[in-house]
């Protein structure tokens, strides 16, 4: 399988805190790669030093084969756009006068192509108007655009939904899949928004406090989510217990519903639940979702 980046037991670390703890990690040509963790796991870390903007204390890493201590991890990195954190966007600009500006900041000799960028990312009607009266899904469209300049094949995108209203989120969604399905651009997002990012996602990297912990891809995680059965009950004290007691995996959601990822028999349930006081409401068999298979890896799954 070709790769488009590659880390070796990467390191970052201020002073005593480690950031990245000899992170190793692969993305695939061609994929969405879903970068799963929650905040300070080291997401925004890890793509701010594949960007250029920050060293790593040790290890390293590649970009389409060129090692990032070697003059050639240049020509590599322009075939990178980024969105990290926010859209690096001038307010008091058009989102056309945004991409002239990017365009001169890259040293292109012509504005040719604005148009078609304007257009594929939704914002060709702007006209005059400036972005600080933009929405933010149109910023982060915008922020978009901007990565876009240059014909990158590689987009990496930090929480690129965070803040959006659902129709953002859907607008933002469709553009991310337009561009690897129809560009054939390989796409690194950054988030903590799985069920988004679930409907995104070709493969997955799963970090926690610095460290891969997984990686997998969609079709392999799909064989590997459990079918889980959601009970409501009327004191989950008392259904903790039990379960505790008949050793099975399971997570708490609020105090009343808890899911469990073992087939369990609804009379070996009801009946020693009931012995307690303790009533079956509702019970629903489910799928496993990414949110509860991220959180049972990383631990505090009980």
């Amino acid at each position: 399988m070709e790769y488009v980046l590659t880390t070796n037991n990467l390191t970052k670390q201020y002073k005593k805190f480690k950031a990245l703890d000899g992170l190793t990690m692969n993305v695939p040509k061609g994929s969405i790669y879903g970068f799963v963790g929650k905040n300070g796991a080291g997401k925004t870390t890890l793509i701010r030093v594949i960007c250029g903007l920050q060293q790593p204390t040790n290890g390293s890493y590649h970009l389409y084969g060129k090692e990032n201590n070697t003059k050639e991890i240049v020509k590599s990195r322009r075939r990178m756009g980024a969105v990290i954190e926010t859209p690096a966007i001038y307010l008091d600009m058009t989102a056309k006068e945004n991409l002239e500006q990017q365009y001169r900041i890259l040293g292109l000799p012509n504005f040719k192509g604005i148009d078609d960028i304007l257009n594929l990312v939704g914002l060709s009607n702007t006209g005059k108007k400036k972005a600080k009266n933009f929405s933010l899904g149109m910023k982060q469209r915008l922020g978009i655009a901007i990565a876009l300049v240059g014909d990158p094949d590689f987009l990496v995108l930090d929480e690129p939904v965070n803040g959006l209203d659902p129709q953002g989120i859907i607008e933002i969604r469709e553009l991310i899949l337009k561009l690897n399905r129809e560009f054939q651009i390989t796409v690194l997002i950054s988030s903590h928004i799985l069920e988004e990012l679930s409907k995104l996602a070709t493969h997955y990297g799963f970090i926690d406090k610095g460290k891969i912990v997984k990686e997998i891809s969609a079709e392999e995680l799909e064989k590997d989510f459990k079918t889980c059965m959601r009970v409501e009950v009327t004191n989950m004290k008392v259904l903790v217990n039990l379960l505790d007691q008949m050793g099975v995996e399971y997570e708490v959601l609020d105090d009343k519903k808890a899911d469990i990822f073992e087939k369990v028999n609804i009379t070996s349930l009801a009946v020693p639940l009931s012995q307690k006081g303790c009533e079956i409401l509702n019970i629903q068999e489910r799928d496993e979702s990414l949110e509860s298979y991220y959180i049972n890896l990383v631990g505090g799954g009980k």
